[in-house]
């Protein structure tokens, strides 16, 4: 991409970022033939601070514009920059099954280490240490996918499982951060070597990787289709088990499938998904982290508000904040990711009600609980950046902090 001019440039990253002509001339202040002529090259590009701005907006490195290498981001330590995001691309188009059929591969670390690696990326995970993550990702994924490689008998399945697990890392971090084609790969990876691994609830976790990665990509219908599917399939009772591990990754399922349904307006579908899932919480009785899904009565209530939130109902959002969440044990006690994540949804739920004032309070919140959450995720700036455009005067101080440590103009 380099030999291609600027405007291209700018048009190309402008539609990884999901972004119109349109929004894109909104956020940056000019109109829809401004942007249209830069992109078409009609219109030069010759102010830097321009430039910047439109990096800014784009979320990305200005050299990226111009052609040349990237700089490390100065917040490297809690956000990705486009370094790491190509480091990772790399590491997910090996094919190590088939190099080793033509050259030797290094000698991939022990089965007992590959475990540690794997575990200690998912507590980094919903630990929402993203920057840090996304550092570890590119030699996790070549260290499994080189074990997966060579490893042959009973090793064989213990290996695709750990593969299995870092490709869905690798897509949550992703999704979370913007990138959500390499989710959509990541996850689909997860899914073919999860077959391999011998074990459906590990392959039903993959599958409700992969319906977050098309819902962030706007394919809500296969996301529902595809969480749906595999959820009655491990369904448990009529020849499944029962046991927490099944109840867990069975609950998460239903609950993406709500997701999904509320993205479509389907607020039935939404109900009916979310009383199941109940059932199955209420089986569990408590909060759980089978199979890295933190599913129970908890996170069910932290779905059934994030749904609310996409289904435009933000009131109910804060109801089931107010009466369901607010002062129970079980979210004190969950992990920063889901914690920070439900105060980023709340935030939206205020902010769809017109109260800016508790949205900003809320990404202040959840800022203090996980700042990667909120300063890494776009669907955060957009929130911040619609209170700050509502907010009548200046917005108070902490709010007006945060949006700065973003990069969120006033």
């Amino acid at each position: 991409m380099d030999e291609l001019p600027i405007g291209r440039r700018v048009a190309y990253w402008r539609g990884r970022r999901k972004m119109s002509q349109q929004v894109f001339a909104d956020r940056l202040g000019k109109s829809k033939s401004w942007v249209d002529k830069v992109e078409r090259g009609v219109r030069r590009l010759d102010k830097f601070s321009v430039l910047y701005e439109i990096a800014d907006v784009l979320q990305l490195d200005a050299q990226l514009l111009l052609g040349k290498e990237p700089e490390r981001r100065a917040d490297g330590l809690t956000c990705i920059d486009e370094v790491e995001v190509e480091e990772i691309r790399s590491a997910l188009e090996r094919y190590d099954s088939m190099s080793r059929l033509l050259t030797a591969l290094p000698q991939p670390p022990s089965l007992a280490e590959m475990t540690k690696s794997v575990n200690h990326a998912w507590l980094t995970y919903q630990y929402a240490r993203y920057g840090v993550l996304s550092r570890a990702l590119p030699k996790l994924l070549r260290d499994a996918q080189a074990l997966d490689s060579v490893a042959s008998g009973d090793d064989s399945a213990r290996a695709a499982h750990l593969l299995g697990q870092v490709y869905q890392i690798a897509s949550s971090a992703l999704r979370k951060l913007g990138e959500y084609e390499l989710a959509w790969l990541a996850a689909d990876r997860s899914m073919a070597v999860s077959q391999r691994a011998d074990d459906d609830l590990l392959a039903g976790v993959a599958t409700f990787r992969v319906g977050n990665a098309l819902l962030a990509l706007g394919r809500a219908r296969p996301a529902l289709e595809v969480n749906v599917s595999i959820a009655n399939r491990l369904a448990p009772g009529s020849g499944n088990g029962c046991e927490p591990e099944r109840l867990s990754v069975y609950g998460m399922l239903l609950l993406q499938g709500a997701m999904a349904a509320a993205r479509m307006g389907d607020n039935n579908t939404v109900k009916d998904l979310v009383n199941e899932a109940k059932e199955a919480a209420d089986r569990l009785g408590g909060d759980e982290n089978h199979y890295w899904t933190c599913f129970g009565p908890t996170n069910l209530e932290l779905h059934r508000a994030a749904a609310a939130v996409e289904l435009g109902e933000g009131g109910n959002a804060v109801i089931t904040h107010e009466r369901s969440i607010v002062g129970r044990d079980g979210f004190h006690t969950l992990l920063p990711e889901r914690r920070a994540h439900h105060m980023l949804d709340l935030a939206r739920g205020f902010a769809q009600i017109g109260d800016l004032d508790r949205a900003g309070e809320a990404l202040v919140d959840g800022d203090r609980l996980a700042p990667s959450e909120i300063r890494c995720r776009p669907i955060a700036h957009e929130v911040m950046s619609n209170v700050l455009r509502r907010t009548r005067g200046a917005p108070p101080a902490p709010i007006a902090e945060l949006a700065e440590q973003m990069g969120v103009g006033i």
